[in-house]
């Protein structure tokens, strides 16, 4: 029986991990099939506080799960095959063993949905990036492409027009989905262009490690042409990973767990952190910050029943 079983080791659940291992809650972190979270396919990190020259993404988690290991945090390697959440303790299926927690931490993150290209998780963090508030500052004066022709995409390239030169939009249709007043902001942004119905099939050049151009096909015609950039940002969306508690926990219409009172969930002791109930800012320090809002609340319940 554990006090606290949290699932996900990316900043929100080593955070979480960190402050119950403190309150000698011996917690257990799952670290799932995507180990230390999104955070691991980032280079540098210059807008994490304490790193004034910046920390690789993976040593950043490397870190933080070392500082929850200090304090008794254990690890289990695996993903969480099925969850009931009906009854207490909970149970949880990782691989073919069973875990009965008093209280769980969801923090399993949202992953970027991606184009499915070779080249483009060859290239992920080295110029091919699915955050631009994370990565832009890397672009200055460069010219980049947005993929996409939401809301998401839309956000992400009137970001970066701050730092690039120039930002050509890449659209399958010939009208954006976005917004109408995201839609306004882009048309008038001298720095944004357009490229219509046309869909990205390679990024280039993996050879060189580093991204020199997109090879785009257009929708209607099916031609060719290669267009030269600096950088490629994936603004098609992310997704939640949340699947294994649909039905069981309430959510938006788009899968993000809906919290409420800090980190509380629609079941009492079940707490979500990070990136899974977060459709809006989805950065390292916010999903640090929900980890420990997430423990202190876990921490709290466990008080109150005894």
């Amino acid at each position: 029986m554990r006090n606290v079983v949290i699932i996900g080791s990316g900043p929100a659940g080593l955070t979480a991990a960190i402050y119950a291992g403190r309150a000698n809650l011996q917690p257990l972190v799952i670290r799932g099939l995507e180990a230390g979270g999104q955070l691991t396919l980032t280079t540098l990190v210059e807008n994490y506080p304490g790193f004034p020259k910046g920390v690789q993404g993976p040593e950043l988690i490397e870190l933080m799960q070392q500082q929850a290991a200090v304090f008794g945090a254990e690890f289990r390697e695996g993903d969480v095959r099925r969850a009931d959440l009906s009854r207490r303790p909970f149970i949880l299926e990782v691989e073919q063993e069973r875990i009965e927690t008093r209280t769980l931490i969801i923090a399993s993150g949202a992953s970027a949905k991606l184009l499915g290209l070779v080249s483009e998780r060859k290239l992920l963090g080295h110029g091919v990036s699915t955050c631009a508030t994370c990565d832009g500052y890397f672009f200055r004066g460069k010219e980049v492409v947005v993929v996409g022709g939401g809301d998401t995409a839309a956000e992400d390239a009137l970001f970066l027009t701050r730092y690039a030169r120039q930002v050509s939009i890449i659209h399958r249709r010939d009208q954006l989905r976005a917004s109408k007043i995201m839609q306004d902001r882009l048309f008038r942004n001298e720095k944004i262009k357009f490229i219509w119905n046309s869909v990205v099939v390679d990024i280039l050049d993996p050879k060189k490690g580093e991204v020199t151009g997109v090879k785009l096909q257009n929708t209607k015609t099916g031609e060719e042409t290669v267009k030269p950039c600096d950088g490629v940002f994936i603004g098609i969306g992310h997704s939640p990973n949340t699947g294994l508690f649909r039905g069981q926990l309430e959510m938006n219409e788009v899968g993000y767990i809906k919290t409420y009172e800090g980190a509380k969930t629609s079941v009492p002791g079940v707490f979500a952190a990070g990136d899974v109930r977060d459709p809006g800012y989805r950065q390292a320090v916010t999903a640090a910050g929900s980890g420990c809002m997430a423990a202190m609340d876990a921490e709290r319940f466990l008080e109150a029943e005894h």
